[in-house]
């Protein structure tokens, strides 16, 4: 365990988040196993290199693993305008009455009303912006059910630093194994290491399993462009937590296990939940929701022990969240070791492992 932070006395500036990374280290393609990465170990004062199928030992047995069991969607979709422009969609959320809210790529914006026609013989027609009038997304209805559509005729929506066109091999890759509710428009990238023999290791190990809910929307990939932190808007995304995941947290900390999240979306879906709550016992707070959690060096976790991570971009939200969690001076540390060892970057890459920065007045509970 690295020591406590004096992180929340300091005050952060974007710049804070940047480093430089060697484009060769963005993985442009998974490892030919699941669990083929590396695993960067980041729980001590010094990194330790060690493969993926490591993990079991790293946890104790009474621990509580939770997983985003969201499903990606293929939400990628091609077009075109009366006037035969193309544009392209990438579908954020659906709702009901075939509608969705959705990304829009085109030259010149179609105005409300247009009728859009998709690649695949079915129609979109705008009916304005999302969630305001003046909003940055678009409202629109499908001819037909969404899901049935992208089934059919959408494409894996791979973030922007990965250069090739989907494959049926991103298809089956670019979605966990545990996957159940459709939604995301991106992968929980650090469940993307499990397969039925890792998590076979886990169960003899004895460490628990439980699961939550946030769809991954396009905006996890958005930079933050304000220097003062604090002038960040973050984007909204829906989570869920189970009943039966609440009585799966309070039993670990009964018997002193830890709570490790697999992932940044699970430990923003645990976290906005815990702010919630008004009771020691996880009770009274919002278990299915929106939203928009900023967390940022100096924020007190409250549920969340250890965390399972992928690496991440500069100047990312997802960067100061991982700094809050474990210390910013020593996931930079992390960082430079990361890249001087060649570790393979961002969605398709390898795995780091971090414990939480214990601050002295901290409760677990709520």
């Amino acid at each position: 365990m690295q020591p406590s932070s004096s992180d929340s006395g300091r005050l952060f500036t974007l710049a804070d988040f940047d480093f430089t990374l060697p484009p060769e280290l963005v993985a442009q393609h998974p490892a030919p196993e699941r669990s083929g990465s590396r695993l960067l170990d980041g729980s001590g004062p010094a990194p330790v290199d060690r493969a993926f199928p490591d993990l079991p030992h790293l946890l104790n047995p009474g621990d509580l693993l939770v997983f985003n069991d969201t499903q990606v969607i293929k939400a990628r979709l091609f077009g075109e305008k009366a006037s035969g422009g193309k544009l392209e969609l990438l579908v954020e959320r659906v709702l009901p009455s075939h509608e969705v809210v959705a990304h829009m790529k085109v030259s010149k914006k179609p105005p409300v009303g247009a009728t859009l026609a998709m690649a695949g013989g079915y129609t979109a027609t705008l009916l304005g912006r999302w969630p305001e009038p003046d909003g940055a997304l678009f409202h629109l209805c499908f001819s037909d059910e969404p899901h049935a559509l992208m089934t059919l005729h959408g494409h894996v929506p791979l973030p922007p630093y990965i250069t090739h066109t989907d494959t049926a091999d991103d298809e089956r890759r670019y979605q966990t194994v545990f996957a159940r509710h459709p939604g995301a428009v991106a992968a929980p990238t650090a469940a993307l290491h499990f397969d039925e023999g890792v998590l076979a290791a886990l169960q003899a190990r004895g460490v628990q399993r439980a699961s939550v809910t946030l769809h991954v929307g396009a905006g996890t990939f958005q930079p933050v462009k304000t220097e003062n932190l604090a002038e960040h808007t973050m984007h909204s995304e829906w989570y869920d937590v189970p009943e039966a995941t609440r009585a799966a947290i309070l039993d670990c900390r009964a018997r002193g296990g830890r709570v490790v999240a697999v992932g940044t979306t699970t430990v923003r879906t645990l976290e906005s939940w815990a702010r919630s709550c008004t009771g020691a016992d996880l009770s009274g707070g919002q278990m299915q929701g929106d939203t928009t959690i900023f967390i940022t060096p100096g924020f007190r976790f409250q549920v969340v022990d250890a965390l399972l991570t992928n690496f991440h971009l500069p100047k990312s939200t997802l960067m100061m969240l991982v700094s809050a969690f474990a210390g910013y001076e020593h996931v930079m540390a992390l960082y430079r070791h990361a890249i001087a060892q060649r570790y393979r970057f961002f969605s398709y890459g390898d795995a780091m492992w971090l414990t939480r920065t214990r601050e002295p007045a901290q409760s677990p509970s709520c």
